[in-house]
């Protein structure tokens, strides 16, 4: 099997992006771009073909445990795919992200909604309800770990946001908003109203679906 060395020079997935920029490249061009060599045996043409086949199979619930799993590809190559797709996630998904509802929230949800432990996260958005920053608050069950206001908020008011939405995820898969779920949601609208910060929704993940307590009638108009 050929390897990128041994394609002509304008065909290989580098030398092709100077000369026709980055939008002309496969997926598998871009893994290898990304991926830069193989390993002794493996051709990174095969491994970039596995990584790409990943990306489209998982999307944004890729992680690193999937990465390792294609041979050749070890600690140091994974991260390199991951942090793109972090990089993209920050500056490039959020700038085009308008949140009309808690179906919109889900795609930016993916990573946590399998997670074993309780991640609570908040999104800050404009007002034009587009999303500016999304935020781990905490990690570990809310009945143990409360949420503080302050944690929340801090980063919120330095986003100029007017507006919130909360999530976290039920590792247990019930989708039921706990009484501690309840107590959180109502504590940080408070304290909202007091900052002058609209909480637009707050909800729930797990691998089965969502509850939004919006659509539950939990969350009056704004």
């Amino acid at each position: 099997m050929k390897t990128i060395k041994d394609l002509p020079e304008h065909t290989r997935p580098r030398e092709k992006l100077r000369e026709k920029g980055v939008s002309a490249l496969s997926d598998e061009e871009l893994v290898a771009a990304i991926l830069g060599m193989g390993m002794a045996g493996i051709d990174v043409r095969t491994m970039a073909r596995q990584v790409a086949a990943l990306i489209r199979e998982h999307k944004e619930s890729l992680t690193l445990a999937h990465l390792l799993q294609v041979p050749g590809t070890g600690l140091a190559k994974a991260a390199h795919v991951l942090c793109a797709f972090e990089l993209a996630r920050r500056h490039l998904l959020k700038e085009t992200v308008k949140i009309s509802g808690a179906r919109d929230v889900l795609p930016l949800l993916a990573d946590i909604a399998g997670k074993q432990q309780e991640y609570f996260l908040c999104l800050s958005l404009n007002g034009a309800n587009e999303l500016i920053e999304k935020r781990v608050v905490t990690i570990g069950l809310l009945d143990k770990s409360p949420v503080h206001p302050r944690e929340v908020f801090a980063d919120v008011i330095a986003d100029r946001a007017a507006a919130v939405i909360f999530a976290h995820n039920h590792p247990s898969g019930d989708l039921t908003p706990s009484q501690a779920d309840r107590q959180t949601h109502d504590r940080l609208t408070e304290a909202g109203k007091i900052l002058g910060i609209r909480v637009l929704d707050h909800v729930i993940v797990t691998r089965k679906g969502y509850y939004g307590f919006q659509e539950a009638g939990l969350i009056g108009a704004p």
